[in-house]
């Protein structure tokens, strides 16, 4: 767990102390709403549908049992008793008083936990993979390397005001759990021939209005040029991104208009001027933010093999339970995927006994991941069973991680005054329809996304089935894609697994109404199992063998059929 030092402590206490002064002279009306708007965004306060909306940085995903209990207190004293954990590993809340922001971030500070940069053009809370420093096929400790990233991104006077926001994910592990390739800039370790360590930089990928799978711009970057190379990267995009228009301000269409060749080229001469420079990174900075962290200690253990049993329990170990560098010990997922809850919603109680939890069985340590779950990193094997139990008490034990009722999903129309529709009743329908566990094992690892509007947040272009929601005419109809994938996330996939590369989703054809988009799902999962060659072959893989015409048939019937179909569904929209 990162401990602040004094610098870290006295700028999130001097930002609590501007935004109490900005948001009483808002409120006095000595402060227009544009000129507060910049103000309260770059505290993480959105105004909502219905309310505020607070974005709480976790940075990396990183919690203490102490800041979970806060966080919990929180939502009790100062909202509706909940939170919801998003996709860039934060947490949000939906109905906090405008007045009493100021009080939260001061309550925030007393455990090393802000708002800052979770809104606003600039460079966002850096995500991480969620088994940073436990993952057996580990390069590098992602949490080190974010920790440098956010320190040096934190109020950067140059990419304070970019010409749009900005967000980076590093990945320390052979296998990608952060998707790298649909981020602004993507990091993820690697060693070259020489086994040194490095970074293969990707750089212009991102989802929403226009999805683009981001691009290689350097195979391999010696690790003590990574900040330099990052100002080179920010540089270039602030210089030349376009602020005229908001739909193309992203620097996914900064490459992609100016070509890839010309955008690196440019990159490569402005680091000439930076290689080697203040911003180099040294051996002694890497052992300073090291020294800064926490580490557990571990005892000696021994694995404990657990007899192969049909049983709730063994379910649970085999799809949330996963593998641990050290013997003994054992990396457990927490579902928010219950059916019935909202995805990555968690009730204050179930927070502070989370944070119980935590201390009992793992270092008083959790993660949150970009999939919307929380993961207690270091349970020794001998206490599984105990743990289970107690999760089950708490309804956190569903044993659903990387199958179809795991679902991502935006909070949509219920609280986004952004989205065309909504996304957790959609989500509720489909995990009511697939609740049946024997069933959801037959059917195999499948990630199904489920965004309200195309600013993607639900992360819908790459999910195996991806759901977005559209208006038409006012009424709320949900697009249907198929084929997308993230990259890897899991450990411990078959080698045809991991060759499956990031994609985007392609729609099978005209939306649907909301009470259909269960029968759409069952009848595209019913294609799919009469077209798979094995039980080992997912969904995922199976559209990309076919393609989408198979389901396309199977959903919408023959393509005359279709074309009756659509002509009737577009006079009925």
């Amino acid at each position: 767990m990162y401990r602040y030092d004094d610098i870290d402590q006295r700028l999130v206490d001097e930002r609590v102390a501007q935004f109490r002064d900005q948001t009483q002279r808002f409120l006095a009306g000595a402060l227009s709403e544009d000129d507060f708007r910049q103000l309260r965004l770059r505290n993480g306060l959105y105004v909502q549908r219905y309310a505020p909306m607070l974005r709480i940085a976790i940075p990396y995903g990183l919690l203490s049992s102490r800041q979970l209990r806060k966080l919990a207190g929180i939502a009790q004293k100062y909202d509706r008793g909940y939170g919801h954990f998003s996709t860039r590993q934060n947490l949000q809340l939906n109905w906090p008083k405008l007045e009493e922001v100021p009080e939260i971030l001061a309550e925030l500070a007393t455990v090393e936990m802000h708002a800052i940069q979770t809104s606003g053009n600039c460079v966002r809370n850096i995500t991480a993979d969620h088994f940073a420093g436990v993952a057996r096929d580990e390069i590098v400790d992602s949490f080190v390397w974010c920790e440098l990233v956010r320190q040096w991104s934190t109020f950067h006077p140059e990419f304070n005001y970019l010409p749009r926001k900005f967000k980076i994910a590093i990945n320390g592990a052979s296998v990608d759990r952060v998707a790298t390739f649909v981020h602004d800039i993507g990091l993820h370790a690697v060693k070259n021939s020489a086994d040194e360590t490095g970074f293969r930089v990707i750089v212009g990928g991102g989802l929403g209005r226009t999805p683009i799978i981001g691009h290689v711009i350097r195979e391999f970057l010696p690790w003590p040029q990574l900040l330099n190379y990052l100002d080179a990267i920010l540089r270039v995009y602030n210089r030349y991104g376009r602020r005229d228009n908001l739909y193309k301000a992203r620097i996914k269409i900064l490459v992609k208009e100016r070509g890839l060749e010309k955008f690196r080229a440019e990159v490569e001469a402005e680091w000439a001027h930076l290689k080697d420079g203040p911003a180099t990174v040294t051996e002694e900075e890497i052992r300073r933010i090291e020294a800064r962290f926490t580490r557990p200690r571990y005892e000696k253990l021994v694995d404990v093999d657990f007899p192969a049993a049909k049983t709730p329990f063994a379910a649970w170990m085999k799809r949330n339970v996963h593998p641990h560098q050290q013997p003994g010990y054992a990396v457990v997922t927490l579902s928010l995927k219950k059916t019935g809850v909202p995805p990555g919603d968690v009730t204050s109680e179930q927070m502070s006994r989370i944070a119980q939890l935590a201390e009992d069985y793992s270092f008083g340590e959790l993660r949150v991941t970009h999939e919307q779950n929380l993961v207690f990193a270091d349970v020794r094997q001998a206490e599984l069973n105990s743990l289970w139990q107690a999760l089950r008490e708490l309804g956190l034990a569903t044993p659903n991680i990387g199958l179809l009722t795991n679902i991502i999903a935006c909070p949509g129309g219920d609280f986004c005054s952004l989205a065309n529709a909504k996304s957790i009743p959609v989500a509720e329908a489909i995990q009511r329809r697939f609740d049946d566990l024997d069933y959801l094992h037959d059917i195999g690892e499948l990630d199904l996304n489920i965004s309200g509007c195309m600013n993607a947040c639900g992360h819908h272009h790459v999910g195996h089935i991806g759901i977005l929601g559209v208006d038409k005419n006012g009424e709320e109809w949900y697009q249907i894609e198929i084929g997308g994938n993230q990259g890897e996330t899991r450990p411990g996939v078959s080698a045809a697994t991991k060759a499956t590369p990031t994609a985007l989703g392609k729609v099978i054809g005209p939306s649907f109404a909301r009470a259909d988009v269960p029968d759409v799902i069952e009848r595209l999962i019913e294609i799919y199992l009469k077209r798979r060659d094995s039980e080992a072959e997912r969904f995922v893989d199976v559209v990309r063998r076919l393609g989408i015409e198979p389901f396309k048939i199977g959903v919408y019937g023959n393509p005359d059929q279709r074309t009756t179909d659509r002509r009737r569904i577009l006079a009925a929209a």
